[in-house]
């Protein structure tokens, strides 16, 4: 077989975007699943900030690489147990908190999709 060098690809998520947005029906979609795509951009930035592995992550969870694959996946919604084993492992705090629908989003019904 063939020796294959790893070359990442790079992504341009907000290049993505703009023109995902212009199919019939993903921003509908898109808009659906805003809360799990947040989600996930969090666990990614907090764990790139802290230098760490998926591996390194799951280590320190007590879980395996596949399952932290998957957390970041948002193949599922976590328990908040796992999002606070996640949180600590790259060094942070979870913090939730409940607005009024009003203040978090103020023109979601009256607006169209949102550049994220």
């Amino acid at each position: 077989m063939a020796d294959l060098e790893y070359r990442p690809v790079a992504h341009d998520h907000d290049a993505f975007l703009e023109k995902a947005l212009k199919r019939k029906g993903f921003s509908g979609a898109y808009d659906a699943l805003e809360d799990e795509y947040l989600l996930v951009r969090e666990l990614l930035t907090a764990r790139a900030r802290a230098g760490l592995t998926q591996e390194d992550v799951a280590a320190s969870m007590g879980t395996t690489k596949s399952a932290v694959s998957r957390l970041e996946a948002a193949s599922h919604s976590p328990s908040v147990t796992t999002l606070k084993k996640y949180a600590t492992a790259v060094g942070c705090d979870v913090e939730i908190r409940l607005v009024p629908a009003s203040a978090s989003h103020p023109t979601k019904a009256t607006s169209g999709p949102r550049k994220r």
